[in-house]
């Protein structure tokens, strides 16, 4: 089971597992079916969610409008809708911090 799909108009759609309140955002790797992302934001008024949308923007090089969160607004798991991504969703895994 992937973190990621297409749906039928060709938008990506990325489940991910968010953590708020972290000392800084990053995606950290898998966790379970989804992407783990932390969040330096906290989980009240929306702030992480905000966060989480204009994180996913920046790294898929798009403007924030064409960022929607589908599902999960107030749980940790949440799936975001991604239109007219100019890069793969592998680009979320490409800045993992690994270990040597």
């Amino acid at each position: 089971m992937s973190w990621y799909s297409l749906d039928s108009n060709n938008h990506l759609l990325l489940k991910l597992h968010v953590q708020p309140g972290a000392r800084c955002t990053e995606a950290v790797g898998l966790h379970g079916g989804a992407l783990k992302i932390k969040l330096a934001a906290p989980p009240v008024d929306g702030k992480a969610n905000d966060l989480l949308l204009k994180f996913l923007a920046k790294r898929f090089a798009v403007p924030l409008k064409h960022v929607a969160l589908k599902r999960g607004a107030q749980s940790r798991h949440k799936v975001v809708e991604v239109r007219h991504a100019a890069c793969a969703p592998e680009i979320l895994l490409s800045a993992l911090k690994t270990d040597s």
